[in-house]
């Protein structure tokens, strides 16, 4: 695979005149992709009384626009606005990035700010791709950056003591855990290539990816269900519940062998990942399994319904279960399935960022990768498990894993997926 190396020709420099956060001062942060997500990244924080949100990056000049009313109401100060990522990285007034672009950019854009010498806040899932996902971590290490991934059921009050239960032996051994994403999604449609919009920096956009003709259903949002640049709702809202899975087991590897199967069901669209998809991981000593429903679906056992979908995981153990979702937690024990405990959140709290930006900021001033709740390795291993049932599921059989070198052994159809090939300058280099 052409995995050339691309390193910013400005990072020795910014890493070496970088300067360190102290007790008193507010980190100052560059937020990317500023659509949505990424504007719920200005607001929080520029409110956060720790950091102060000095720059604003888009390939689209109307959300960069957006962004900044929002930033100077909470704080008072106007940030800079950049259209070209790399830019924002030379700047020298930035201490770290906050990446709310799409998928197939986060690595890309985690790697660059390591090199350039700035802490990162990346959205999940953390990687487009296994073989990145990696390189995101080494990154980090090497450059001695702090990289929070932004799966905040981290640093959620509720499902934190839910997981020191697991580990404290409530239910006895584990031997299965279960994440469900029954996300109801509706048909994207279809929709013909077109001339880019105005304002749009359509090249920067495509970034790692192959280059297509610009087409609005692979553009805003719906970039999720293609596999240029997406993970399919597995690695959307389904690396939250996965990641909970790995948590609540304990485990700090990969598995030994995944099997996924599904498909697009019902609708004739443009949607290239599945709708419906099931995957099973083996641990040897336990299992975990996941579940993607877009389509109309009833729950299971007792996961909250919000209205439209039911998103949370599942324990079994020796002794009971346990069920959890953004509602709160309970465990069951016994024959007779009795309520044993439970826990709810502070209603305000159920889908709060707050706590996992205050906890990477914690870390940059501490310097100490330990103090993150979501450390990169973390958000590495958890998206690395979607990557893999993404790969069985296109491939359609079992595949068995080795957890030491992350690749799928002599399997070479299913190791050509383990990365990609990234097209120039938007390289996610060998070496980092």
């Amino acid at each position: 695979m052409d995995r050339r190396t691309f390193i910013l020709t400005s990072g020795a420099t910014a890493l070496a005149t970088q300067r360190a956060a102290g007790a008193n001062d507010r980190v100052q942060i560059g937020v990317a992709g500023v659509r949505s997500r990424g504007r719920e990244h200005v607001d929080i924080f520029a409110r956060q009384t720790g950091s102060r949100v000095v720059a604003v990056c888009d390939i689209d000049t109307a959300q960069t626009e957006r962004s900044l009313s929002l930033a100077e109401k909470a704080q008072s100060a106007k940030p800079k606005i950049y259209q070209d990522y790399r830019r924002m990285l030379e700047d020298k007034d930035i201490d770290a990035v906050s990446l709310a672009t799409c998928n197939h950019w986060h690595a890309l854009g985690a790697i660059w700010a390591c090199q350039a010498g700035k802490d990162v806040y990346c959205e999940k899932p953390a990687s487009h791709n296994i073989w990145e996902g990696r390189k995101m971590v080494e990154a980090a290490r090497k450059y001695k950056r702090i990289v929070q991934v932004g799966m905040q059921s981290r640093s959620i009050e509720h499902k934190r003591r839910a997981m020191q239960l697991l580990r404290d032996g409530v239910i006895g051994k584990l031997y299965l855990a279960k994440g469900l994403c029954f996300k109801r999604r509706k048909s994207i449609e279809k929709s013909p290539d077109g001339p880019v919009p105005p304002g749009i920096d359509y090249n920067t956009w495509v970034g790692p990816a192959p280059m297509r003709p610009f087409n609005p259903n692979r553009f805003h949002y719906n970039w999720h269900w293609f596999w240029d640049t997406g993970n399919g709702d597995i690695g959307n809202q389904g690396v939250h519940e996965m990641d909970i899975c790995r948590w609540g087991l304990g485990k700090t590897t990969l598995p030994q062998s995944v099997y996924s199967s599904g498909g697009k069901f019902i609708y004739d669209d443009d949607q290239e990942t599945p709708n419906t998809q099931m995957a099973t991981f083996d641990y040897g000593d336990c299992q975990m399994m996941f579940e993607v429903r877009g389509l109309l679906t009833g729950g299971e056992s007792s996961i909250h319904y919000d209205g439209s979908n039911f998103i949370g995981n599942l324990f079994y153990g020796s002794d009971g279960y346990m069920s959890i979702d953004s509602n709160g937690f309970q465990i069951y024990l016994g024959e007779k399935r009795e309520l044993a405990q439970s826990m709810k959140p502070v209603e305000a709290k159920i889908w709060d960022t707050n706590p996992h930006m205050e906890n990477f900021l914690k870390a940059v001033r501490s310097r100490n990768e330990k103090d993150l709740n979501c450390d990169v390795e973390e958000g590495h291993l958890s998206a690395a498990l979607c990557h893999m049932a993404n790969i069985s599921y296109r491939l359609g059989r079992k595949l068995s894993f080795d957890a030491a070198g992350e690749n799928f052994r002599a399997d070479y159809e299913a190791n050509l997926l383990v990365a990609r090939d990234y097209r120039v300058p938007f390289v996610v280099p060998p070496v980092v």
